[in-house]
C-alpha cells in the first residue's frame, strides 16, 4: 500500500474538484477501453495502486465502492505529482492534470514538452520546466494552454473510438480549456487579421497626416501659381504638384470607403 500523501494544496483541491466534475460517478461502457471506472480511476489503476495482481482479480464491486477520499491519495500521486503540475503555472497544471486523467501521464506530459521544444521523454524535470518558463514568457500562458487543449482533441478525433465518445471529448476539453484560462486570468490568443492589399495601403496612407501631406501640396502649388518660389520644390510644376496632392487625398478616401463597405 502507498504511503499516504500529505495534505493536498489549493491548487490541487481546484484541479481535482474540476477533474471530479468532468469525470462523474461508476461507468462502465463495453466500447471504453478503461472498462469498469468510478470519478475517473478505472479498474486497471485501482488494482495497480492497491497491488493486486494480475488486476482483474480485483472485483468490479471495488471500483463502484470507491470514495472521493479513495481516490484523492490516487490522482495526487499519479498523475498531479507525476506530472509536477505544483511547479507549472496555474491553469496550466488543470490543462496538463486533466490531460494525464483521460490520456495517460506520459502521454500528456510528452505533449507538453513537444509544444514548448523540451526532449519528449514523459517526465518533467528542470529542463522542462524551464522550456515551459520560457514560452510562457514569450507567448503568455494562455498560449500554452491552448496550445495544449488542441493538440489534446486533435489526439482524441484521430482514435477509432471517436465516433462513439467525441462529443464528450470535445466538450470536456473545450471545458477545461475555458477553466484553465479562467484559473490563469487570462484569455485566449486572439488570432492576427490577415493584411490583404487594401489593409497594406490604410497602413502607408493612415489617418490624417495623409490628407494633411495632400493639402500641402496643393498649397504649393498655389503659391507657385501665385509666383512664391518655395526652394524644397523648386523641382516641381506647379501642374504636378496639384495633381499628386489631389492624387493622394482622392486616393486615400477611395480606399477608406472601399474598406468601410467590405
Amino acid at each position: 500500500m502507498p504511503e499516504p500523501t500529505p495534505p493536498a494544496s489549493p491548487r490541487f483541491a481546484a484541479c481535482l474538484a474540476e477533474v471530479l466534475r468532468q469525470e462523474g460517478g461508476f461507468a462502465n461502457h463495453p466500447l471504453d477501453p478503461g472498462g469498469a471506472t468510478n470519478m475517473g480511476i478505472t479498474r486497471k489503476t485501482l488494482a495497480q495502486w492497491r497491488g493486486v495482481s494480475p488486476w482483474w482479480e480485483l472485483a468490479v464491486d471495488d471500483v463502484k465502492a470507491l470514495a472521493p477520499a479513495d481516490v484523492e491519495p490516487i490522482y495526487r500521486s499519479l498523475y498531479w505529482d507525476r506530472c509536477a503540475a505544483d511547479a507549472l503555472p496555474p491553469g496550466l497544471d488543470l490543462a496538463l492534470f486533466d490531460y494525464a486523467v483521460n490520456s495517460g501521464p506520459g502521454r500528456a506530459i510528452k505533449a507538453l514538452q513537444a509544444q514548448v521544444g523540451a526532449v519528449a521523454d514523459g517526465f518533467v524535470g528542470p529542463l522542462t520546466l524551464r522550456a515551459v518558463a520560457g514560452h510562457v514568457a514569450l507567448e503568455g500562458v494562455a498560449g500554452v494552454i491552448v496550445a495544449l487543449c488542441n493538440g489534446r482533441l486533435s489526439f482524441l478525433q484521430r482514435l477509432a473510438i471517436t465516433g462513439t465518445f467525441g462529443a464528450g471529448w470535445s466538450r470536456r476539453v473545450a471545458e477545461i480549456r475555458a477553466a484553465a484560462l479562467k484559473m490563469a486570468g487570462a484569455t485566449p490568443p486572439q488570432a492576427q487579421p490577415q493584411k490583404g492589399n487594401s489593409a497594406m495601403n490604410l497602413n502607408v496612407l493612415a489617418g490624417y497626416k495623409t490628407y494633411l501631406v495632400g493639402a500641402a501640396m496643393l498649397v504649393v502649388a498655389l503659391a507657385q501659381l501665385l509666383g512664391v518660389d518655395i526652394p524644397s520644390f523648386s523641382g516641381q510644376s506647379a501642374g504636378d504638384l496639384l495633381m499628386q496632392g489631389l492624387a493622394i487625398i482622392f486616393l486615400r478616401q477611395g480606399i477608406t470607403n472601399t474598406v468601410a463597405k467590405s
